[in-house]
């Protein structure tokens, strides 16, 4: 490998554009997480190229991030909005038009890091095409994801057959937490290689405001017992269990509770119906005083969300990470969330907030109870999860592991001079 490429990566996202406003519709963690490893890398040496899927003719083809990190978008089908179950046929003309970005500034890249199954399927191509070496991240396990929901889209047997394809052939797998590898293995396949690194936070962003001077930014009252759900509209995202837990709270009608649920949502689009149909419970249970729809949160009021509420409540059926809960303890604010996936590994119970089961309005009513009724207690969760995140979450730390594991792959590829295939037995 020459010197001039080996520290450049491409990073393949094709759905999450890494450069897009984040909360906007296909737009969350997945998105966060490419943009700030690639942010992280670039400042780590690498010659980091993001790639993601061109949505509009408004939309410059080239973003640049920082000296060495920059997104390109790359036309694959219409130039407009393609929710992702649609996408599939036009990734041909995206692995197309990689190539063709290579030839023109004459980069062939080596290590070529895919998120999400879309993205795995053009990063084999490239593989075959150019023998380069395939990192890939899942973000959502199909096999996971179609057991929690009622209605299987026609990809479906498309998506579990290339997540399982991705596993047995790239040169490394990451999962972000030991329970997305043990779905790995024991819902897609036992063989491939798979490394733990989990996903990151901005921990000098979270953390900076302290809880009154958020709540007076935000006009909410310093007794306010404060309530966060932070996340996209989607049925799986478990905000009805979140709302029905509130309706049964001890604190349920003293004029203290309050539930902030932030998040954006487009209209007639399906996180516009979910959000609708939310609506909908919260004022059938008459809530609607104690319910704020905060609407999309931009990443500069974020940390204010978070810093001014008591517990942010993370209901989801199913998360391989969760990000949101990362965010929160980052802020100093335990965490109450689903006894799922990677939820397991972010959130460690009575350390730094509790687990309960997905789906269950009786468990969320008394986690929540147990700590808003606390304060003392709640502070000490506060502490420990942002303690907790100093030292596992940040994205110089997932940054340096990445880095790593990317050099030693390279090393592979330079002392056998042909792109190497690693069969796990």
């Amino acid at each position: 490998m020459n010197s001039t490429t080996e520290k450049r990566i491409a990073l393949i996202s094709v759905h999450g554009d890494p450069a897009i406003e984040i909360g906007k519709e296909e737009a969350g963690g997945q998105n966060v997480y490419v943009r700030h490893v690639g942010e992280a890398l670039a400042q780590l040496g690498w010659q980091v190229d993001m790639f993601t899927r061109k949505g509009s003719t408004e939309q410059d083809t080239i973003v640049q991030h920082s000296e060495n990190c920059r997104t390109i978008r790359l036309k694959a089908g219409p130039l407009e909005f393609v929710p992702r179950d649609n996408l599939f046929t036009y990734l041909p003309e995206f692995v197309e038009n990689v190539l063709k970005f290579q030839q023109e500034n004459n980069i062939r890249y080596q290590l070529v890091h895919t998120n999400y199954w879309l993205s795995s399927w053009v990063g084999m191509q490239l593989k075959k095409i150019q023998g380069s070496k395939q990192i890939h991240t899942y973000h959502s396990l199909g096999a996971v994801k179609y057991n929690t929901i009622k209605t299987i889209p026609l990809i479906a047997s498309q998506r579990l057959a290339v997540e399982k394809e991705v596993l047995e052939t790239a040169e490394r797998i990451v999962a972000t937490s030991p329970q997305e590898k043990q779905h790995m293995r024991s819902l897609v396949s036992t063989k491939g290689n798979i490394d733990i690194i989990p996903c990151g936070t901005d921990i000098n962003r979270f953390g900076s405001i302290g809880r009154d001077a958020a709540r007076a930014e935000l006009g909410i009252a310093p007794e306010a017992k404060v309530v966060l759900y932070v996340g996209r509209f989607d049925p799986r995202k478990g905000i009805e269990t979140l709302v029905r837990a509130l309706n049964k709270s001890e604190l349920r009608d003293s004029h203290n509770l309050q539930l902030i649920i932030g998040g954006g949502s487009t209209p007639g689009n399906s996180d516009g119906k979910e959000r609708d149909r939310i609506e909908g419970i919260v004022k059938e249970l008459g809530m609607s005083d104690l319910t704020t729809f905060a609407g999309r949160l931009s990443q500069d009021i974020l940390p204010t969300y978070y810093a001014a509420a008591d517990v942010c409540v993370v209901p989801s059926h199913y998360e391989p990470f969760g990000l949101v809960a990362i965010e929160a303890m980052a802020s100093g604010t335990p965490v109450i969330a689903s006894d799922v996936g990677g939820l397991q590994f972010t959130v460690v119970p009575e350390e730094t907030g509790l687990l309960a089961p997905p789906e269950d309005v009786n468990a969320f009513a008394s986690a929540i109870d147990r700590i808003l009724i606390n304060p003392e207690w709640r502070n000490e969760l506060g502490k420990a999860g942002r303690k907790r995140v100093e030292t596992k979450f940040s994205w110089h730390g997932v940054a340096t592991q990445l880095s790593e594991l990317y050099t030693q792959l390279s090393q592979q590829q330079e002392q056998t001079k042909q792109p190497i295939l690693l069969v796990a037995k």
